[in-house]
Formats: structure tokens, sequence, C-alpha cells
């Protein structure tokens, strides 16, 4: 296990200040290959091995599976297990959350994600079963829903928010109808995993309390193009 006052002697002047800075909010603006994931890491390091933080305390989210396991890697050789810390997509994020708490929406735990083939199918078999005649409402539909659901809105929501589009009677109903065959199979779609987790924590106050208690310290890696349910959520 590598000494984490060594290693915070290898940062320059600008990377020691966020990791020492533990109290509130901190927000590090670096371009590519600066050092932004080592800071990251040492900043977590130095939490647990100098501030006694529990790593259970502790939660780091990135944006690919390969970045999240090169995080691990790199914490590991910092602070030894770390096994009790979250480290992951925020999506692997969502989905541990949703496994543990997602029956206080009406789901099984034990739920199916489906992925764009699936979801594809879904669509087309609700498509025709609307009698819907349209050969570019396949694309549009599923368009418009993941849009839909990465700005916090069901159905109903989408249907009066929405300027006047094209087909949005349609839509709408392919819409409805696509949640229905989710909800009856107890699936997800890959938007779900944002989207159900923001509504958990919406509407289920215990819940969010319990993770805005566990989590005393949230790392984002590369907090960027974000959309609208990875940002309230």
């Amino acid at each position: 296990m590598a000494d984490i006052k060594i290693e915070l002697t290898k940062l320059n002047d600008e990377q020691i200040k966020p990791v020492l800075d533990t109290d509130g909010a901190v927000l590090v603006i670096a371009g590519a290959g600066s050092g932004k994931t080592r800071v990251l890491t040492c900043r977590i390091a130095y939490l647990v091995k100098e501030k006694g933080v529990s790593p259970r305390n502790v939660m780091a989210i990135t944006f690919t599976n390969k970045a999240a396991g090169e995080m691990k890697e790199r914490l590991e050789k910092l602070v030894g297990d770390v096994s009790e810390m979250w480290v992951s997509t925020i999506h692997s994020m969502c989905v541990r959350i949703l496994r543990r708490d997602i029956d206080k929406l009406g789901y099984d735990k034990n739920f199916t994600i489906y992925d764009d083939t699936d979801k594809e199918k879904v669509l087309k078999r609700v498509i025709e079963e609307l009698g819907i005649d349209n050969d570019n409402m396949l694309k549009t539909a599923k368009s418009v829903i993941s849009n839909a659901k990465n700005d916090c809105l069901n159905a109903d929501e989408w249907r009066d928010t929405v300027q006047e589009i094209r087909f949005k009677e349609d839509l709408y109903q392919i819409f409805k109808a696509y949640e229905n065959q989710l909800a009856r199979s107890n699936s997800l779609d890959f938007d779900d995993l944002l989207y159900k987790t923001y509504l958990l924590f919406e509407t289920r106050k215990d819940v969010a309390d319990y993770y805005a208690n566990k989590f005393e310290y949230v790392h984002i890696d590369e907090f960027q193009d974000t959309n609208s349910v990875q940002f309230v959520s």
C-alpha cells in the first residue's frame, strides 16, 4: 500500500489544494491529461487515511466501466480494501440503489434491464398494436421517450409541456403503452435507471435521506455532458 503522504508530495501546488480542502463542495476545472483523476483518488485516500473517514461513507462516480475499474485499482494501492466504497459509473450506482429500494415505486427488486434491442422490440409491438402506420414512428418514438426521461418527464408530463409537434397524440399513446408494457413485465430501459432513481429520491424522503447520510463525500470525475436527470439525481 502506498504512503499517502509520499503521494501528496508528487502533486503540484494547484493539485494539492482540492485534496486538502475537505469541507464543503470543491470544483476542479482542468483540461484533459492534467491529472484530475489522480487528484480525485488522492483526495479520497487523504480522507480515509488522514481524516479517518470510513470508506463506506465515500462515493466516486465516473462515466465508463473502464474508468471506474482504473479508479478502483488506484484506490486499492492507496488505501487497501475499497469493497465498502462505491466506485462506479452513474448508471451502475443507480442500479445498485434500485435493487435495494425500487419496491417503493411498485416494482419487484428482481427487475429486468432492457437493452436497446429489447426497447425497439417492445416499441415495434406497441406501434403495431395501436395500429399506427408510419415508417418513421419507431425512430421518433424512441427518441421522444428517451429525451423525456432525460428531462425527468413521464408520458403525461411530456404531453403537457412539449411544444406542438407532428403526431403528438400518436407519440403520447405509444409512450403510455410502452411504459405500461415495461411495468407489466417488471422491466426498465436504460434511461429508466436514472429516471427511476430520480423518482425514488423525489417521492421517498426516507430513501433520499438514507443516501444523503450514508455518503458524506461524493466525488464526480469529469462533470460534463450532463442532462437534467443526471444533474438532479
